[in-house]
């Protein structure tokens, strides 16, 4: 017995091509987008996300943070904010993301979902986050959680970001870091360097088939039928203005 599909307008579903799943690795440096959630004088999600970037660039990656000082709420200033411009720009140039909050009230901070809701889906014809690679940490004051790593999994899914399977949790900050704001050996280090590792790999394995992943039925589908009303108008527009032309009257007298 042969399937049917009578929903499906096989014309925009198309095979698997392998090719566009394996394209020439670029050999720049992976661009890495470090996103932390707090302001603190003495913030831990800070020192970890320096922690992430050192190893990051101990890995081979260019790596640029985004300081959320000065951001301002959603809503309460225009997209045109200097610093709304800064972070869509740093999202727009990166390949991947870390973003790392701490968790407070069982939640990850306003400071980070702050900066979260400011990048759009889309800027046009630009989405600033589908297709990138994104790991998240986080660092709490008691014992160890997952709340807000579980929360940021939920929204960079939202923004149609590839989420590594890894991630970290640091449970009682304060106790993982020395004087100098250096995280201590231990077993969340060594989690901190599994992330950070695997988000490379990730990053690199899948920056350069973005667009073919991201390319999907339903949206070949809308844009075919946009581009068959548009083609649709031009054809009307050429036959009216035809019929002026003949006649020298309006068509509508």
């Amino acid at each position: 017995m042969v399937e049917t599909f009578p929903a499906l307008e096989g014309g925009h579903l198309n095979e698997i091509d392998l090719a566009g799943l394996r394209p020439p690795f670029s050999t720049h440096k992976p661009r890495i987008l470090i996103l932390y959630g707090s302001l603190r004088e003495v913030s831990y999600s800070r020192l970890l996300a320096h922690e992430a970037r050192r190893l990051l660039e101990r890995l081979g990656c260019e790596v640029r943070m985004f300081d959320p000082k000065g951001l301002p709420l959603p809503d309460e200033a225009p997209a045109s904010h200097p610093k709304v411009q800064e972070l869509r720009g740093l999202s727009e140039w990166s390949e991947g993301q870390v973003w790392v909050s701490p968790e407070r009230h069982g939640a990850m901070t306003g400071i980070m979902k702050a900066q979260i809701d400011w990048i759009p889906l889309s800027l046009g014809s630009i989405r600033p986050t589908q297709g990138r690679t994104l790991a998240v940490m986080e660092v709490s004051g008691g014992s160890q959680s997952f709340n807000a790593v579980n929360q940021m999994r939920i929204l960079g899914r939202w923004m149609r970001m590839i989420t590594i399977p890894n991630q970290s949790s640091v449970a009682r900050a304060y106790q993982e870091f020395d004087a100098d704001g250096r995280m201590k050996p231990s077993s969340y280090y060594d989690r901190v360097v599994d992330v950070c590792e695997e988000l490379v790999k990730f990053t690199i394995l899948t920056r350069d088939a973005s667009a073919y992943l991201t390319n999907r039925y339903s949206e070949r589908k809308e844009d075919a039928a946009k581009l068959e009303k548009s083609e649709a108008e031009v054809d009307l527009n050429n036959s009216t203005t035809v019929e002026i032309a003949v006649d020298g009257r309006s068509p509508r007298c």
